[in-house]
């Protein structure tokens, strides 16, 4: 069982399609297309389940910068996702002064808080 990543689809790319164009090069398991949590609309890449990793690796070789629907597909195998912060730059969102954290109060103890009702 090999998983491979399909990047640079375009959008209206269906799974069948998808699954069309690599069982051409072997059994394909399973076929997702990642889409937008909140609009639905697919975000442009996928995962492909093969089977077999011959056959997988047959289909990277044979696939890779092929083009569909007009753009040229980026396939590799997927790697398993790290628990390293995503995207790029700082890992802060906010810039600015040395604002108060949780830290500030150390050593001291926490007083209760009143009901918020």
């Amino acid at each position: 069982m090999k998983n491979l990543y399909v990047g640079n689809l375009p959008h209206s790319t269906t799974e069948a399609e998808l699954r069309g164009v690599f069982e051409a090069h072997g059994a394909v398991e399973k076929v997702s297309i990642v889409t937008d949590r909140e609009t639905g609309r697919a975000r442009g890449f996928a995962f492909v389940e093969m089977t077999n990793p011959a056959e997988a690796d047959k289909a990277v070789a044979a696939l890779n910068g092929t083009e569909l629907g007009g753009r040229a597909l980026k396939i590799n195998e997927a790697k398993p996702k790290t628990d390293a912060p995503r995207g790029g730059g700082g890992g802060k969102r906010f810039g600015g002064g040395g604002g108060g954290s949780r830290d500030d109060y150390q050593g001291h103890a926490r007083q209760p808080r009143e009901p918020r009702w």
